[in-house]
């Protein structure tokens, strides 16, 4: 390996190369950019492909068994590679190693730093899984035993502190970033929506909505069906030339790829392979989640291609309102009729604020990580 040996580690739980979906990208990007600040051995599943920034410091430990999650036996072979490269601090990507970190920081004297990506507790209860108050008492528990954490959001943050008794000098805001250090040039904005128009036959005149999630996870599925059959009869209403394109895997076989709603101006594009198309060629990104925590990726995509965003209040959680300014519209009320308001008061003209950028971009998050890692590292 050319250059520093790293003297922080970061165990990756699940495979995240190629990152696609935005919980891969969250941590993808992440260490993309944190190695170009300081140097972190990779831990993570066998068999992946890492990325030319990470390649250097990938390491398959991880089995792709779901019973890597259990293995005690992760405890011995760790230890001996952090022991054999004298690595003292190790990042955690979410809570769930939570019990193995605490057998590392006790039987080996490493200091455990949690990056969290969301209240894993929080989404469990809001999408109605029962085990969510068992994540609860088991995600404080590791918050509490490591020596930092970082949150996704400000909210977060403020949630942990408060109910996890957790210190808030122990724990500091990493958020979800954009590789666009700045807008993107307003010709690459009028070639995307070109290329959209050919893909799905549009004329060009229409205004595009967007909306992009995974569908098979509850609070985006929510949210289909609430454009589906509250908010887009209100947009029918309206008279407008508009269509709105539905991106996302998951879609349940029952729906049958929205073919109903074909001739009521929706468009089911399906899972896409370069979403930041979508992103660049539409109008208006709709994010009507209402359920869920943590911050929703994809609207820090939206933003960062300077599309115009309407959000829920619950969707917007982690986008300060002074960040995202005009660009982000946010329904107060979860009703169509409030969604739409938002919509007729979208500000043609607007770009996404140099202040978004400077908040948002990976390059900026990366170096304020690896300034808070740099006091866990031994010279």
């Amino acid at each position: 390996m050319d250059g520093p040996t790293p003297k922080i580690a970061a165990l990756l739980p699940y495979p995240v190369y190629p990152a696609k979906m935005g919980g891969q990208k969250g941590i993808a990007f992440f260490y993309r950019y944190l190695l170009q600040q300081t140097p972190v051995a990779l831990l993570s599943v066998k068999g992946q492909v890492p990325d030319d920034m990470a390649a250097p410091y990938f390491h398959g430990i991880l089995s792709p068994s779901r019973l890597r999650y259990i293995n005690p036996f992760l405890f011995i072979r760790i230890r001996k590679y952090l022991r054999e490269n004298q690595i003292f601090t190790l990042i955690i990507e979410h809570p769930y190693y939570g019990w193995l970190a605490w057998m590392l920081k006790n039987w080996a004297g490493i200091q455990i730093v949690i990056h969290s990506h969301n209240i894993e507790s929080v989404r469990f209860k809001t999408t109605g899984k029962w085990w969510w108050k068992i994540m609860r008492g088991y995600e404080g528990w590791a918050h509490r035993l490591a020596d930092f954490s970082f949150f996704i959001t400000a909210e977060d943050k403020a949630w942990a502190v408060a109910n996890y008794r957790i210190k808030s000098s122990g724990c500091e805001v990493v958020p979800y970033g954009s590789e666009m250090a700045n807008r993107p040039d307003k010709e690459l904005k009028i070639t995307a929506r070109g290329r959209l128009c050919q893909l799905h036959g549009l004329t060009g005149s229409e205004k595009i909505f967007l909306f992009n999630g995974t569908l098979n996870y509850a609070p985006n599925l929510a949210a289909l069906h609430f454009i589906l059959q509250q908010l887009n009869p209100l947009l029918e209403k309206q008279g407008w030339d508009y269509r709105i394109l539905i991106c996302g895997k998951g879609l349940p076989t029952e729906m049958e790829e929205l073919k109903a709603y074909r001739d009521r101006r929706v468009i089911y594009a399906g899972f896409v392979e370069d979403i930041d198309l979508y992103f660049l060629g539409s109008d208006i990104f709709l994010n009507p989640v209402f359920d869920g925590g943590g911050i929703k990726t994809k609207l820090v995509e939206a933003l960062a291609a300077n599309l115009t965003a309407v959000s829920s209040r619950n969707g917007s959680i982690g986008i300060p309102a002074e960040v995202a300014g005009k660009k982000m519209l946010v329904a107060e009320e979860e009703t169509a009729e409030s969604y739409l308001s938002a919509i007729q008061n979208v500000e043609p003209g607007i770009d996404t604020p140099a202040s978004f950028f400077e908040f948002f971009y990976w390059g900026h998050i990366a170096a304020k990580a690896a300034g808070l890692l740099s006091k866990f590292v031994k010279k």
